[in-house]
């Protein structure tokens, strides 16, 4: 996304400003709202646990749903094809239902604050400060990166300077999340989803018809790509090459295992959400209602990188001066009016906003109570975490600010995005699975494994692969093979760690292991919580059916 081409200007005009002008001043409205519901720490940081599902299942979508998502997969839908539907229907949904219906109960029922909190009780201090550590440093570079990747969209598309876009974004994230904590950056993110959508239908319908239906695309990039562009598993047999440069035991176990998992069930920027639902149902509905949305996000999302290439076939040549991140801007350039431009600039401006507020609204909750509160200032009054909470918020966007230009090292963000998940993301995942469900796993192993997966990941990466020492066709196939390193020897470290340090008595462990309640874990469903869409197995299985005959069309 480094460097959009030239060209790309949109021809924006008054009505476009006042529609962009409409949306700021909404949001600002939503933060002064929500500020009055604002009186204790908990209120900041979880909302008060006090949101209904719908809300916060939809703030969970959007709290992923973010410009460099937007971007970042119409480019692979236009450079891998229809391979990229990967990274939604086995690279998301499984993990989402998982998160709902397994781990879910274990975060709502001990009460926890974080995700890294949860470490604090299962296996100690050490793991706890050192997953908190890791979870605030990957908040503020991807919280950098979505920064980042707005100004020079917007640079490229509007003329705004990249210091003036940053300025101005990082002010309204910063003013709303202040003001109303946790509650005004979800009612925001829900308002953000309906706005990016309004933004990405039209562009693909518009598209579409553009190009001929889908029979005319399906033509047009079957005689220029080939016939497997347009499919998910066509030459993905172990030793077979094809565009993604993984197969399908990397794409299974590396992508939709792994990776998958490793951040849809221990991203605090997304269980966040789900932990400021108003009961335990709430709570583990929340992820599997925001997975039936994201089983659609590809129509609108990789269809428009389809739709760009067969517009211009030269999107991605080295010749063009046109890059595969050009693929939205380049559609929002020719197909849009004005007024509907605006909308869709709004969109992605919305996206930026939605990406940026997750993470820093996790790292203010990360950074106060399991930093400040637990180690630096304790058993202070809630008025002053309450304080701490919004200077840090200023903090986090101010970090985000430079860290935003970090990522310019990287010519491809989701490559960066990757592979951070794949450094902080997996290692952590690997020692809740164990400990979840290994009443044996000791606090050493919880630590130690969570140290050597995050260093293996770094070291295969870094070493192994930007070396040459191993040859991977590609930095996404790189990154699937790091998970996949981080994962087992995380696993094997805690393993043999376990079974020769001593763990914690089993009294210890009630609702943190499998096996093992907690009254929290026992919470009796509220009236009317029996009907059919209230009731989590049934939306878990649905969401896990509906993402698999997606994949029917697009299979061979």
């Amino acid at each position: 996304m480094q460097h959009l081409a030239e060209g790309l200007r949109l021809d924006t005009n008054a009505l476009d400003y006042t529609l962009l002008s409409i949306y700021f001043v909404v949001v600002l409205g939503i933060g002064f709202a929500a500020r009055r519901s604002v009186k204790t720490s908990l209120d900041f940081f979880l909302s008060g646990r006090s949101l209904p599902a719908w809300i916060t299942g939809l703030a969970f979508v959007a709290a992923n749903l973010g410009a460099t998502e937007i971007l970042g997969m119409a480019a692979n839908g236009a450079q891998y094809g229809v391979y990229t539907v990967h990274w939604y229907w086995i690279g998301a949904i499984p993990a989402m239902v998982f998160l709902g219906l397994v781990m879910m109960p274990f975060y709502y029922g001990s009460k926890v604050r974080s995700v890294p909190e949860f470490l604090l009780h299962r296996f100690g201090p050490s793991s706890h400060l050192l997953s908190s550590v890791i979870f605030a440093v990957s908040a503020v570079l991807i919280a950098g990166v979505n920064l980042y990747a707005m100004a020079i969209v917007l640079e490229a598309l509007l003329g705004w300077q990249q210091w003036v876009a940053i300025v101005v974004a990082g002010f309204f994230v910063l003013a709303y999340i202040t003001l109303g904590g946790l509650s005004s950056a979800i009612y925001n993110e829900v308002l953000q989803f309906f706005v990016i959508l309004a933004a990405l239908i039209p562009l693909t319908v518009v598209g579409l018809k553009r190009v001929g239906g889908w029979d005319g695309l399906s033509d047009s990039l079957t005689d220029s790509q080939g016939g497997a562009f347009l499919t998910a598993w066509e030459g993905t047999g172990i030793g077979s090459d094809n565009p993604l440069g993984a197969n399908w035991l990397t794409i299974v176990l590396g992508l939709g295992f792994v990776m998958s998992f490793g951040y849809w069930t221990t991203n605090f920027a997304e269980v966040q959400r789900a932990l400021s639902a108003k009961n335990m149902s709430a709570g583990k509905r929340t992820p599997l209602i925001a997975a039936f949305p994201k089983i659609l996000i590809p129509m609108v999302v990789v269809v428009p990188g389809l739709i760009a290439l067969v517009m211009e076939p030269t999107l991605g040549k080295a010749d063009s001066g046109l890059q595969y991140n050009d693929a939205i801007p380049l559609l929002m350039r020719d197909l849009l009016p004005n007024g509907v431009l605006g909308i869709a600039v709004t969109g992605l401006l919305a996206a930026f906003m939605a990406g940026m507020a997750a993470n820093v609204s996790s790292f203010n909750t990360v950074f106060t109570n399991d930093i400040w509160a637990a180690y630096v200032r304790k058993g202070r009054t809630d008025e002053h975490y309450l304080h701490v909470g919004r200077v840090i918020t200023a903090v986090g966007v101010l970090i985000g600010m430079g860290t935003a230009f970090i990522a310019a090292s990287f010519s491809n963000i989701m490559n960066y995005l990757q592979t951070l998940f794949s450094f902080f993301n997996v290692p952590l995942f690997v020692v809740f699975i164990i400990g979840m469900f290994w009443k044996r796993t000791t606090p050493a192993a919880g630590f130690w494994g969570l140290l050597s997966g995050t260093l293996a990941a770094m070291i295969n990466y870094f070493w192994f692969y930007k070396q040459g020492v191993i040859s991977i066709p590609s930095d996404q196939g790189a990154n699937f093979v790091s998970s996949i390193v981080a994962f087992v020897v995380g696993g094997v470290v805690m393993v043999v760690l376990t079974m020769v340090t001593r763990p914690k008595p089993v009294e210890q462990l009630a609702g943190l292991v499998y096996g093992t309640t907690s009254p929290g874990m026992q919470e009796p469903p509220a009236e009317g919580d029996d009907a059919w869409y209230r009731r989590p197995a049934l939306l878990g299985w649905g969401a896990i059916i509906l993402a698999a005959a997606c994949y029917i069309p697009f299979s061979f």
